[in-house]
């Protein structure tokens, strides 16, 4: 039997035409971040730096989403939901564990760090290391590994390292 070009023959096709409505959006732009709309929620949101699956999870259930809803059906007061939960995860019970930034060295908070601030939160304790010459600000600014890992054979990227004959 001959297939038609309706048929299975593109896998991409038949997955849209399933959950294209007529408010489904392809991209969300959330939080400075594009979020392909095709993936479900949990697993979009992910896509922003900062959020894995396990806080992911932990979110959709905060906001009471639908796990099976994919992103482009989310309506504006469920992505605000999401945004706030994000933002101020203290405020919805989420525990100080879960947090990615705790007890900061400089304000001695507990918070989610997500997106741009995640990048520039790195960038500053690794400045910071650097200043007070820790051992790791070191190797940072040696350019050679930090955490402890064997440098006589590997890592050698650019430039050699350990014994010369």
């Amino acid at each position: 039997p001959a297939r038609t070009s309706s048929s299975k023959s593109s896998g991409r096709g038949t997955m849209s035409a399933l959950i294209a409505g007529s408010d489904f959006q392809h991209i969300l732009r959330i939080l400075n971040t594009n979020i392909d709309g095709r993936v479900k929620v949990m697993y979009a949101i992910t896509s922003i730096k900062g959020i894995g699956r396990r806080f992911a999870n932990i979110i959709c259930k905060k906001a009471e989403i639908d796990m099976n809803k994919r992103a482009g059906e989310l309506k504006p007061d469920e992505i605000e939901r999401l945004v706030a939960i994000i933002q101020n995860p203290l405020n919805f019970r989420i525990p100080l564990w879960f947090l990615n930034r705790q007890k900061d060295v400089v304000t001695g908070k507990y918070t989610q760090i997500f997106a741009n601030g995640l990048e520039q939160k790195l960038r500053e304790d690794i400045e910071r290391l650097k200043k007070m010459r820790a051992h790791r600000g070191l190797r940072h600014y040696w350019g050679i590994k930090v955490r402890g890992q064997h440098t006589k054979t590997t890592g050698r990227r650019g430039r050699t390292v350990g014994i010369r004959k």
